[in-house]
């Protein structure tokens, strides 16, 4: 892959406040837009990234912005609005940060004396339900969630904002993921930390069933299926994914740990954050965990482990002979990445983010492949008999089984990230190709395809453009894996019209179509399409 610099820093302004627009407007597009392409491209973001003249700190504090590219009979509109969260609405009135956010403490309200602020922290943790990290749908309705038990069902057509849920009414769970898996049926899994009765810890697994004809609510039918437990009494692991195969469940657990003590003692403790509450443990490595799916059940008796790495994204599992293949997008050690992601860094000139890169984990595509049947006459020899991999699995006479990965992709500070496949048709299932965004020193600069089986990459990259996650969509009808189009939304700071909607050819990663539109777009992080 070629090595692209950015010594102009053009980059700093997908990190600037931008304000919503009052209608959707007119793209100018070049190219021609599959005619069957007909829908609405929703993306999640930060759009506010500061408030009162006070900035927020992190990548994942400023205020969640819904964008929306439609297409219609060849005709393309871009349209966006703040979400009227709690945390956006009492900032805009206050004219401060109001609520803590993942990086930035909010101070109690100067204008209060002694008594009420006194009242106020009795009150105890006001959660931040700020929604800036995905959309998706669950039943007939479309929710924006960040990775708290705060989600906000949005209008997908107008914008709006309909209302907060709180996940704490219906699952005892304390959040849940960005990144639910969703059954052709519509059936929605999702996994988060649970902070139970006497402090014990677990990861619990839930379903969301799908609509049903009537007029009642999937959450209220949601549950707990399976329940994971914690490696550490006080400290459950960072979870911001996980995978699902056709009858397994895959959670790996990491080095990155909230600490529990921290946490609940930050919030009487002026000017902590949620980013405060994270630490790193040296010797555990990494835990890969099972469960089975129907009967759901946690498979106590495989104890997978790795060494440490932090992980955010799965990309895709399956099982194949009776082995589990993993793939993940991981960056090497147990120093956290988010550490690397605030706004002050990102937004430095290139030599600093170089710089600062260099001390950062790296980057590494990685395929894992664990083993369903276990031996104990095995000890010692590689378990995994699968042709196409060099991924070990050894069992160790404590009856804990070692994995050595089988690298997909690696490049100096150059990360795979933001991974999507087609997932209608390949989630859970063989698959050949996953696409990505590509960070340059953690900067976006390039999307790429990626053959996880050959490992053949192709790479769509433009000087002075900074694309986002690529959505694949399947062209309808299709039977090749890769028979389809990749939507991402690509800031170009210095040109005439300095953000558009990109349509590549899935297959060559040639450019079809792009519609673009005379505003900024700020950094988005996940989104869907919407047919």
């Amino acid at each position: 892959m070629t090595h692209v610099e950015h010594p102009a820093a053009g980059y700093k302004k997908i990190f600037e406040t931008v304000e919503e627009l009052n209608e959707p407007i007119p793209a100018t597009i070049t190219g021609v837009i599959p005619s069957w392409l007909g829908g609405s491209l929703l993306r999640m973001g930060p759009g506010q990234f500061e408030v009162g003249g006070e900035p927020f700190n992190h990548l994942f504090d400023g205020q969640a912005l819904i964008h929306k590219f439609d297409l219609k009979n060849g005709q393309v509109t871009y349209y966006r609005r703040f979400i009227r969260t709690d945390a956006y609405v009492r900032a805009m009135t206050e004219n401060r940060v109001v609520i803590t956010e993942f990086g930035t403490a909010a101070y109690p309200d100067p204008c209060k004396n002694i008594f009420s602020r006194f009242f106020t922290y009795f009150k105890g943790i006001e959660v931040t339900d700020n929604c800036l990290v995905n959309i998706y749908p669950i039943g007939e309705d479309f929710y924006a969630v960040t990775e708290t038990n705060y989600i906000t069902k949005v209008d997908p057509d107008s914008l709006e904002t309909l209302k907060k849920v709180d996940l704490c009414k219906y699952l005892s769970v304390n959040g849940v993921t960005a990144h639910p898996h969703t059954e052709a049926d519509g059936t929605v899994y999702n996994i988060g930390n649970c902070f139970g009765k006497n402090m014990s810890l677990a990861y619990n697994i839930v379903k969301i069933p799908p609509a049903q004809g009537d007029e009642s609510e999937p959450l209220e039918k949601s549950k707990v299926v399976v329940q994971i437990p914690s490696s550490e009494r006080l400290k459950p692991s960072y979870v911001h994914s996980f995978g699902m195969t056709d009858n397994y469940f895959v959670f790996v657990e990491q080095p990155v740990k909230i600490n529990l003590l921290k946490f609940l003692s930050a919030w009487s403790i002026r000017g902590a954050s949620y980013m405060d509450c994270f630490e790193s443990n040296y010797s555990m490595g990494t835990w890969f965990h099972l469960a089975t799916k129907d009967p759901a059940a946690y498979m106590s008796s495989h104890k997978f482990r790795a060494s440490a790495f932090n992980l955010f994204h799965h990309i895709n599992s399956y099982e194949d002979q009776g082995f589990i293949v993993v793939d993940l997008c991981t960056w090497k050690g147990h120093d956290f990445v988010y550490n690397y992601l605030y706004l002050a860094n990102v937004k430095e000139e290139w030599e600093e983010v170089k710089k600062a890169a260099t001390r950062a984990p790296q980057p590494e595509v990685r395929r894992y492949v664990l083993p369903l049947d276990i031996h104990r006459e095995e000890q010692g020899k590689n378990l995994v008999s699968l042709s196409y991999t060099t991924a070990t699995a050894v069992l160790h006479s404590d009856g804990t089984i070692w994995l050595e990965p089988e690298v997909l992709f690696s490049g100096p500070r150059q990360a795979f990230e933001f991974p999507q496949i087609n997932y209608s048709q390949r989630r859970g299932k063989e698959y050949s190709f996953a696409y990505g965004l590509g960070l340059n020193h953690f900067i976006p600069d390039k999307i790429v395809k990626l053959n996880v089986q050959t490992k053949e990459t192709w790479v769509w990259q433009e000087e002075d453009c900074y694309p986002s996650e690529p959505l694949f969509v399947p062209t309808p009808g299709a039977t090749e894996e890769d028979d389809g189009v990749l939507l991402s939304i690509v800031v170009k700071p210095g040109a005439e019209r300095p953000g558009f909607l990109l349509v590549l050819d899935a297959m060559k990663l040639t450019e079809l179509s792009r519609a673009e539109v005379n505003t900024i777009i700020p950094v988005t992080l996940h989104g869907v399409y919407k047919p």
